[in-house]
């Protein structure tokens, strides 16, 4: 598919292995980054940031391609063990300045300074699912204002039927 951007030099092998792996994986799809987003529950903007090891994907994001490129068992467990090394070495991203706080960390200005703070802010130490791959919630206790309405609905029907039985009796 089109030539990749360069990795930085400074990453470590297990990152630069697994993001190179992970690169081949989506070129053997065929697709591009907006179909790939399409495809599995992460936008063209993230896949942009896990190919070119801006910020490491969610395991589910590693999994949902792994299901797209048609992989077999074997390939897609050697993925989630290349995932745990490169996530456990991945750099963490620098701490930056409270907001209002500007140039530092080769900042130039405010804008420059937000627009650094919010790519730091979406890094995902964590991974998340899928809404379809996300085990299904708890059922939530039914709130009092439901029984009320329900516990009037039969004073109302007992109260109709009463009415009823009084009127032709």
């Amino acid at each position: 598919m089109g030539a990749w951007q360069p990795l930085p030099d400074d990453l470590p092998p297990e990152v630069r292995h697994f993001v190179e792996q992970l690169r081949q994986l989506k070129d053997r799809t065929g697709l591009s980054l907006v179909a790939l987003g399409a495809r599995t529950a992460y936008s063209k903007s993230s896949w942009q940031r896990y190919l070119n090891a801006t910020q490491p994907p969610p395991r589910q994001a590693v999994v949902a391609l792994c299901r797209v490129a048609g992989t077999g068992r074997d390939e897609a467990e050697r993925f989630g063990v290349r995932w745990e090394l490169a996530v456990q070495a991945w750099p963490k991203p620098a701490v930056l300045p409270p907001k209002g706080e500007h140039g530092a960390h080769g900042v130039r200005g405010p804008r420059e300074a937000d627009e650094a703070r919010e790519e730091y802010e979406e890094y995902e130490d964590d991974p998340t699912l899928p809404w379809w791959d996300a085990p299904p919630k708890a059922a939530e206790p039914s709130s009092s204002r439901l029984l009320v309405a329900a516990v009037a609905l039969a004073v109302v029907l007992v109260l109709t039927v009463l009415i009823g039985a009084v009127a032709l009796g």
